[in-house]
This record gives C-alpha cells, structure tokens and sequence, in this order.
C-alpha cells in the first residue's frame, strides 16, 4: 500500500456582525455575513520513482542491519521494503534471508515463493530454496531445487556443498563426493567440503584417503573443532591411545564441546563407523577430564555451523 500524506487545514467561518442600536430607537441593522472559504484538504501519492528510492533506501538500511547480525531489525524493514516494491524481487530475497536468520523458516519461505513468481530465473532463488528444504529436513526437494538452479548457474561452490548433504542424507555418499569435491574445485580453501570428503570417503572404508584430507582440513582451518575430532578418532583406531589423537581430542572439545554429544556428531553429518570410532577414543581414560568438561558445557555453547 503506498504511503500517503494528508494535509488538512480546518477553517472556522468568520462571520462578521455589526450590530447597530440607534439611539431612541427600536430598529436593529445587522450587516450580511462575510462567506467562509471553503479549504478542501488534499492527498499526496507519491510516485512510484519515489516509492521505489524510498524502498531501496530502506532496503540498504535493511542490509546493513543484516551485516552487523540484527537479524530482526533487518527483517522488520525488509518486509517495509516489500510494501514499498513488492513487484521487486531483490526485497523479498532480503526479507527471506533476514528472516531466516533470525529463525522465521515458514516466513523465509513464503518469502522466497514470490521471489520466485517474480524472478523464476534466479538461480540464488532456487538455491535459497534448496538450503531452507535442507534445513527443513527434507533432502530430496533439496536436491532437486538446487540441481534446477545449477542449471542456471552451474559455478556456485555453495550449491554443490548443500547438494552434497542432501545427498548423504539419502545414502548416497558416491553422488555425495562428487558434489563435495565439486564445490572445493570452484572455491579455493573451502575446508568445510574437503572436511566432508572425509566424513563419505571414511564411512567408504577409506581411512588413509579420508585422513589425509582432514590433515588438510587442518592446514586450512587450525581452529576448527569438527576436522581435528574427526582425525583424533580416525588415527586412534589405527593406534589407540597415541599422542597425537589425545592432544587433537583435547583441542576439539576445548572449541566446541558439543562434539562430546552422538546426537550432536549425527546432525553434523557423522556417519556410523565414524562415530563408533569417536565413541572409542572418548572412552580414552586420558580424555576424562575432557569429556567430562565437555559434558557439562555442551549444548550452552554455539554451533560452529559447519554443515
């Protein structure tokens, strides 16, 4: 709806009397009254250039809220914005986002629908589409919109890194790390698909391969909780209780603790061989302390948000 501006000035009539006695008589005058003007107030609709600068003014408000992590505030002009332009599709994409980062998935998804009847073309729409399916719990619509929109473009790491989630959770781990070594070929130290090579290539059975490209990992991302776990587990089955699994366990738990928890390995993605390997090392009487702090604090801290 277009915002509209009223201006209304309230005239009260003016009328002027001049009552008349003369003196010794009973005759009254009484001049005629002066009319009233009548203002008529009136409206102003902007424009639609104007609404249109008016709704992009707001939408880089809108953004740059979203840049400093004020998700809600971000979203609340987002949807102004669409009010402003809704024949645009830009706003509606930044209204989805915004609210997908502040934990409105059904809105984010009407959100992107009518992005997408406004702009069937975009492949980042699809894409979007795709990750929410993937969040949703819902692998194979996923796949199928991500695949639609590398059809259009065909060169996005980040779409070939959710297909490949969504292709672990259909039990497909061979069109999986494809997709994975797809996404790290188009964007240069993505550790996060090189670390999930690993997850596939060691459910595979191949533990040398998968180790090697944790080691990578590591070269990459130092700090990273989930690779030098994954790693202390893959060596502690080939030589349990060394040094340099128990060191790697150690760090990992120190990052995130929430690695102590099976349910939370699963979510990550952790297939069955890897995770009975976790379970293994953690058993490690060295690790207790470890564990047991880890135990304590897990699930109060943040997700690394690796997956």
């Amino acid at each position: 709806m277009a915002a509209r501006w009223l201006r209304s000035l309230a005239a009260a009539p003016l009328m002027l009397g001049s009552l008349l006695a003369g003196v010794g008589s009973t005759a009254l005058s009484l001049t005629a009254p002066t009319p009233a003007r009548a203002l008529v107030p009136y409206v102003l609709v902007p424009s639609e250039v104007s609404l249109e600068g008016a709704g992009l003014g707001i939408a880089q408000a809108a953004a740059r809220l979203l840049r400093l992590g004020q998700a809600e505030d971000a979203a609340r002009l987002a949807a102004l914005v669409v009010q402003l332009i809704p024949a645009d599709p830009r706003g509606w994409v930044l209204l989805a986002e915004a609210q997908l980062r502040s934990g409105q998935e059904k809105k984010a998804g009407v959100a992107l629908a009518r992005a997408r009847e406004l702009d069937p073309s975009n492949a980042g729409i699809l894409f979007a589409q795709g990750s929410l399916a993937l969040k949703d719990n819902n692998p194979t619509q996923a796949a199928e919109l991500i695949r639609q929109g590398l059809k259009l473009d065909g060169r996005n790491a980040g779409a070939y890194f959710d297909l490949g989630n969504a292709q672990i959770l259909m039990g497909r781990n061979r069109e999986a790390l494809t997709a994975f070594e797809k996404a790290a070929d188009l964007r240069k130290n993505f550790w996060e698909a090189i670390n999930n090579q690993a997850l596939v290539l060691y459910e595979q059975g191949n533990s040398t391969e998968a180790i090697q490209r944790w080691r990578r990992v590591i070269t990459i991302s130092p700090t990273a909780s989930e690779p030098m776990l994954a790693l202390a587990a893959a060596l502690n089955a080939q030589k349990p209780g060394n040094s340099e699994s128990l060191d790697l366990a150690h760090r990992a738990l120190a990052g995130e603790p929430n690695y102590v928890l099976e349910s939370y390995q699963k979510e990550q993605l952790w297939g069955s061989r890897l995770r009975a390997a976790t379970a293994t090392l953690l058993a490690e009487p060295a690790l207790k302390p470890d564990v047991d702090r880890a135990q304590a604090n897990a699930g109060s801290s943040s997700e690394e948000g690796e997956e």
